[in-house]
């Protein structure tokens, strides 16, 4: 199947979206200038316009084929996905769930506390093993896991939170603050203060939370000198790591990337152990399925098989998710090193265009998460759209969802992407440098020496 890309003077094919007015729509209530609607729809005021206008935000996909998604009648190569291996699409993968189905049905209701299915207990064995942890519990997502466990470790102690973690962490601190936590900010890849905090706090209580691989640079920090300085101060290390499981892992003389093998994530990518450090992934991105985990010490899987709410209360992921988490594991074991090598080209070789176009972006790592921050924040509207003209699918980071000087977009590369789409995807972006719509390599690095 052919997709025909539209010229740069053809308009999305996507329906136009009015954004929101400023006054009421006719016979509607007048807005009362006391409600907290209206404080929340300032605040995120330039992000609304966006969504409500813009044909790749809240976009209403109607097809895929592959790594090509239909919006409207306008196909394009999709880089906004985050199945890192292609599982989502792998027919290995995807004919292994009927059977799953027909012996557990769509979804076991329980809680995991009232009744486990053993489908469970086969993930946390075969995780545990790929992890090299001691024990390993599953739950439905990870912002379960945050808003559940964080509290819990945390107790009455403090916690000292990475400056630019996820916002789902931020919350989960939030949540711990209100049950009596104090919160401290370290600056974001800074182990040095974060050492100072530590020095400087008198509780004895200590949490430090932060993401492995950065959602937006694609970067990971130095887990080894935040693991010794959380060591050092006796802390208990927490760390994030939804986009590095499944890409990076242990490191091998035989290594087809410098991912590593296997995707057993940062903890073994970087050969540290799991002394003090409790690892929280998903399986929601690499392996395309809705499940999340935390691994850490049997004694404090089985508190929070009592103490953390979505294993008391929550229902359990879909059968369907389940089966293709164990399915996953198989198709690793067998194809994970080509897969990876795959996502290591592709990403490369965006990363090798922008150096020659003298283009910015944060990525030193080769990952396969490309943030490219536009020269004027206030061009993401129409920077967007010709992306969108052009056939190319990204997701865009809009204030205030990241810092002006940081609005743009983030490109992901997956194993499912084919050279050809790689190719249309290097093509504009060398289209948007040359019409300087792209942060300049060159002068970023002037200002950072400055």
């Amino acid at each position: 199947m052919s997709y025909p890309l539209a010229s740069m003077s053809a308009r999305a094919t996507a329906p136009p979206r009015t954004p929101p007015s400023a006054s009421p729509p006719p016979g509607a209530p007048p807005r009362s200038g006391g409600r907290w609607v209206d404080h929340w729809l300032e605040t995120v005021r330039d992000l609304e316009t966006l969504r409500a206008a813009h044909p790749m935000m809240d976009a209403v996909i109607e097809e895929v084929d592959g790594r090509m998604i239909r919006v409207g009648d306008q196909w394009l190569a999709d880089f906004a996905s985050c199945n890192y291996l292609g599982f989502d699409l792998d027919p290995e993968i995807i004919a292994a769930i009927p059977a799953f189905l027909e012996d557990w049905g769509t979804h076991p209701s329980w809680s995991r506390l009232l009744g486990s299915p053993v489908l469970y207990e086969h993930i946390e064995e075969r995780l545990t093993q790929l992890l090299g942890c001691e024990d390993s519990l599953v739950l439905p997502t990870i912002t379960h896991i945050h808003n559940s466990v964080i509290p819990v470790l945390a107790a009455s102690g403090t916690i000292f939170l990475d400056a630019r973690a996820h916002k789902t962490i931020y919350d989960g601190c939030l949540i711990a603050r209100s049950r009596g936590a104090a919160v401290r900010r370290f600056r974001f890849e800074d182990p040095d203060h974060l050492d100072e905090l530590l020095a400087a706090e008198h509780d004895r209580a200590r949490l430090v939370c932060m993401d492995g691989v950065n959602s937006m640079t694609g970067n990971a920090p130095d887990l080894r000198a935040f693991a010794e300085v959380a060591r050092r101060h006796g802390a208990l290390l927490y760390v994030d790591d939804a986009h590095g499981f499944g890409v990076i892992g242990e490191r091998a003389a035989d290594e087809q990337c410098p991912y590593g093998v296997r995707g057993n994530s940062i903890v073994r990518h970087f050969g540290e152990s799991y002394d003090d450090i409790v690892l929280v992934g998903g399986f929601s991105k690499a392996y395309s399925s809705l499940l999340a985990f935390i691994a850490c010490p049997t004694e404090v899987k089985n508190l929070l098989k009592v103490a953390a709410p979505p294993y008391l209360y929550s229902g359990p992921s879909p059968v369907a998710s389940l089966a293709t988490v164990l399915a996953g594991f198989d198709v690793n074991e067998r194809r994970g090193e080509q897969l990876r090598a795959t996502v290591h080209r592709h990403s490369a070789r965006v990363l090798d265009a922008l150096a020659e176009l003298d283009v910015h972006t944060p990525n030193h790592s080769q990952l396969p998460i490309i943030e490219l921050p536009l020269r004027e924040h206030e061009r993401i509207d129409a920077v967007g759209r010709m992306l969108f003209e052009r056939g190319v699918y990204v997701t865009l980071a809009a204030y205030p969802l990241v810092p002006k000087a940081e609005v743009g977009f983030r490109v992901q590369l997956t194993a499912a992407n084919t050279d050809a789409e790689v190719d249309t995807l290097i093509g504009t972006l060398g289209e948007l440098a040359e019409m300087g719509e792209l942060q300049s390599a060159s002068a970023t690095r002037i200002d950072e020496a400055a």
